[in-house]
């Protein structure tokens, strides 16, 4: 191997390694308690999420008036959020705005996501219960490589 090459190599290792750190806001060690699915659905529509979003293969109360955006939630997936995606995205809707729509219908003037926040009025236990829910109705997609015909 050359020179170039290990100093690359080094440098790419050295800078994973760093990349890795575990200062103050790390994720390292957060684990809340398993959470209950059927509460989920209820902490889901009590807190009217549904009113925004659809949870794939679950058959949530009509709202009045109906939307003209609802965010699909759930379903066959090619990247399954982890329970830390999800979680953020309930109580820091604008960390990540939801893929696949347009700006202007997820997002208000000033960037921010126009999901309202609930961070005042949910327990802990609803958070807990409400990404267990969510993370029970996605799927991973099966990855389908792509059929190459061999050259002679």
């Amino acid at each position: 191997m050359g020179r170039i090459a290990i100093v690359l190599l080094s440098s790419a290792l050295v800078s994973g390694l760093l990349g890795c750190g575990q200062g103050p806001k790390s994720g390292k060690g957060f684990s809340l308690p398993e959470g209950d699915i059927e509460r989920g659905r209820e902490t889901f529509v009590t807190l009217h999420c549904h009113a925004c979003h659809t949870v794939s293969g679950v058959e949530l109360p009509e709202v009045e008036p109906e939307p003209e955006i609802k965010v699909r939630l759930g379903g066959e997936v090619a990247h399954i959020s982890t329970y830390g995606e999800l979680l953020t995205s309930i109580v820091n809707p604008s960390h990540k705005l939801a893929s696949g729509y347009k700006r202007e219908d997820v997002a208000k003037d000033d960037g921010e996501s126009k999901m309202t926040h609930y961070n005042h009025v949910m327990t802990v236990q609803q958070l807990i219960d409400l990404v267990a829910f969510l993370q029970s109705h996605y799927t991973l997609k099966p990855y389908e490589p792509t059929d190459y015909p061999l050259y002679y």
